[in-house]
Order: C-alpha cells, then sequence, then structure tokens
C-alpha cells in the first residue's frame, strides 16, 4: 500500500504543516498497547478521533480530515463497534510490515512486525560462528519470507533493521577479531541488497537496550544501561531516553574494558579485558575439566543443583562483571542497570556476586544502583530490532529514514 505522497514544499508552508500534521497522529496511532513481551499479543490499539484530538493537540475537524485521508491511503482503518461510526480507527494491518534481524556468533534470528512495533512471528536459528556475511542475510532472508507466508494477511514489508554484535562506524564493521565474516562490510548497503528496502544496522547490544527502555524492567527510566552477555559482552547506553553512540557508533564496548593487562588473552588481542572473564565462552571453558563441550544450560543446571565448581565459575565472573560496572555507574550514574544475553539465565548465581563487585568497587553515590535481569531475555535485541525497524518507516511522508 503506498505512503501518502509527499508534497514538494519550504518548511513552514501549508503542505509542510500537513505533513507535520498527519505525522503527529500516526505516531500516536503506532504507539505500542502495553509493556513486556504480552505486548505482541492482539492487534493494534485503536482510537476514538477525539483522543486523537487531545493527544496531538490538533482540533477535531483536523483530525477528522486527516483520518479521512489516511483511510483513502490504507495505512488507518475504521474499527466497527466504538463510538459513531468511523470515529474510532487503528493503524491497518494492510499498511505495512517490518523486519527485525539479530546476528549474534552462533544464531540468526528474524522477527516480522507491524508498524506499531509489535513482533507477530519470529524464528530462531543456529549457525557457524564463521558463517560469512552474505550466506548469513541469505539465510535471514529466506526466514523472513517464510515468516511473511504465516501472515498472509500483513502488507508489505517497509524497512528491516539488523543487529550486529560488532562495533560499527558509519554503517561498516571495523573488527576481524570480533565479528571476522563481516569486517570492513558495509552492512547498510548489503541489507537493502539482501532484503529489498530501506534497512538500519545496529549494534546488538543497542537493540536490546531500545527494547529494555521501551518495553522491559528499564521502562520508565530516562538513563539506563544494558549490558549483554552471551559469547561476547557489550552495552547499550540510553541517555536522556536516546541510544548513546558515541562519536564514531562504537560507546558501549564495555566487553574490552581492561581489568587486568597481565590477564587471560582476549580475541580482541589485548589482555584482561571483562570478556575474557565473563562471557559464556569463558564459564564452558573454566568447566571443561568437569563437564566436557557442556553448554551453558548443562552448567547453569549443575550450579542449581550445589556444583561448588559451576557456583565458583559464576561468582567470578560476576565478581568481574561489577568490577566493569564500577566504572560505567560512577562514569554516567544510570538509573538502572539492566544485564541481558544467554549468560543473565544464570539470574542471582551471576548478579548477587556482580552486587558486591559493583558495591566493592563505585562511589557510595552510585554502588547502590539497581542491578536487574532483563525481562525481554534472549529476545531483547530482536524485539529492539522490530521497534527501530517501525520507528525508521515514515508513512506520513513516504520515505525511509
Amino acid at each position: 500500500m503506498p505512503a501518502i505522497p509527499a508534497p514538494e514544499s519550504s518548511p513552514g508552508s501549508t503542505s509542510a504543516l500537513g505533513v507535520a500534521n498527519r505525522t503527529r497522529v500516526l505516531g500516536v496511532l503506532r504507539g505500542r498497547p502495553g509493556d513486556g513481551p504480552e505486548a505482541d499479543d492482539g492487534p493494534p490499539e485503536s482510537y476514538a478521533q477525539a483522543d486523537l484530538a487531545r493527544a496531538t493537540g490538533l482540533s477535531r475537524a483536523t483530525v477528522s480530515n486527516i483520518v479521512r485521508d489516511l483511510v483513502a491511503a490504507g495505512l488507518v482503518e475504521s474499527v466497527p463497534g466504538r463510538g459513531r461510526r468511523g470515529s474510532s480507527v487503528r493503524l491497518s494491518a494492510s499498511a505495512g510490515t517490518v523486519a527485525g534481524v539479530d546476528f549474534g556468533h552462533s544464531h540468526v534470528a528474524v522477527a516480522l512486525g507491524d508498524l506499531t512495533g509489535r513482533v507477530l512471528v519470529e524464528e530462531r536459528r543456529r549457525v557457524h560462528a564463521d558463517l560469512e556475511h552474505g550466506e548469513a542475510l541469505a539465510l535471514a532472508a529466506e526466514m523472513l519470507r517464510g515468516l511473511q507466508e504465516q501472515v498472509p494477511t500483513a502488507g508489505a514489508l517497509r524497512h528491516a533493521t539488523v543487529g550486529l554484535p560488532a562495533p560499527l562506524i558509519d554503517d561498516v564493521v571495523r573488527s576481524s577479531a570480533i565479528f571476522p565474516g563481516w569486517d570492513d562490510v558495509d552492512a547498510r548497503a548489503a541489507a537493502v541488497a539482501a532484503f529489498g528496502v530501506p534497512a538500519t544496522v545496529e549494534n546488538d547490544a543497542n537493540l536490546g537496550a531500545l527494547a529494555e527502555h521501551k518495553l522491559g524492567v528499564a521502562a520508565g527510566h530516562s538513563s539506563s544501561v544494558f549490558v549483554k552477555i552471551s559469547s561476547g559482552v557489550g552495552a547499550g547506553i540510553v541517555i536522556d531516553d536516546r541510544i548513546f553512540h558515541g562519536a564514531w557508533g562504537s560507546a558501549g564496548e564495555i566487553g574490552h574494558l581492561t581489568l587486568d593487562e597481565q590477564g587471560p588473552l582476549c580475541r580482541c588481542g589485548s589482555r584482561g579485558c571483562l570478556e575474557a572473564y565473563a562471557s559464556v565462552g569463558t564459564i564452558q571453558a573454566m568447566m571443561a575439566g568437569q563437564l566436557p563441550d557442556a553448554d551453558l544450560a548443562a552448567i547453569l543446571d549443575v550450579a542449581r543443583q550445589g556444583s561448588v565448581a559451576a557456583r565458583r565459575a559464576l561468582e567470578d565472573a560476576g565478581l568481574h562483571l561489577g568490577w566493569a560496572l564500577a566504572s560505567i555507574v560512577n562514569l554516567l550514574n544510570p538509573a538502572i542497570v539492566v544485564i541481558g544475553g544467554n549468560l543473565a539465565e544464570a539470574g542471582d548465581l551471576l548478579l548477587e556476586p556482580a552486587r558486591t563487585g559493583l558495591r566493592r568497587h563505585a562511589l557510595d553515590a552510585v554502588g547502590q544502583t539497581p542491578l536487574a535481569a532483563g525481562s525481554l531475555g534472549s529476545r531483547a535485541s530482536l524485539v529492539g530490532a522490530v521497534l527501530l525497524a517501525a520507528e525508521r518507516t515514515d508513512l506520513a511522508v513516504g520515505s525511509e529514514g
């Protein structure tokens, strides 16, 4: 369904004001109807036109004219059974869809969402760590086509967001050691070619931070830090309700804070990085003598059953995590720190020693910063990708940002 065409106009002209007003109305209609994973269920929220007028500050007559245009364009539909005929409306299911993709070192997850950022269907598959970027994107595109077949009534794809576990500078992956299959790849251009629509690329921890900030345990706070601990360790930083990227887009690489320059060698080439002490691979390596080839789930299982070795491995990881977080909270003073990624499944086996490490090394004023497990689990980055794709789809002016 085509978006409303953008008239050629100068800022402040009548046509430009009309575009701005349509954007305001669509912004309300695209709001999420709740917090947490349960918000993924059910249709988008509907609004009476009087409520739209109050939410946007526009007159009822202006809202009525805008709604009429949006209905004609197929972006909005009337909802029967509420108020006068046609007075209650919501975003149309046929208005379009977005895609979210989350690449990890050993997985790819793909979701199809609507234009409110609601996940409709999703799929996750395991992949080889050395999968080349072209193969990875081809697999994601194949998975997306399968998801689209599951929702035949959904509209055309309008935007895709791809999350990557690596620093991005001007949309280019700049680390052969951290994510070798994508080194020096213009990830945005590659995503546009793979999905055939405008695309955004973002660090996976930033996407997790966005999701937890909008829908998870960080909701309601203007600042937060989300730390994703899986094969690697990265952080997404939210300041004044916005993701902080830094000057070149690589803010949040907490996994490569040096805790001990004589410590173990990290895959980045340095020594004593947080990632060398607190990651899924580190925990597996520490337990290899007692549980050869065990995955994280097996290690967590024996830890919960009382294994001293498994508990010590998690405790050591948690203490090192807390030491690194002390630097973050001393510097940024976030309202809350959220732990996500696979290792967050350890719960208090990881979080309690992390809190201890944080209190030991942070200033008294910030040493009590809340430290909580994320509520979105391993889906956080994928949910964030869908949210960002919806946000970047500009229906009112007919272009994607």
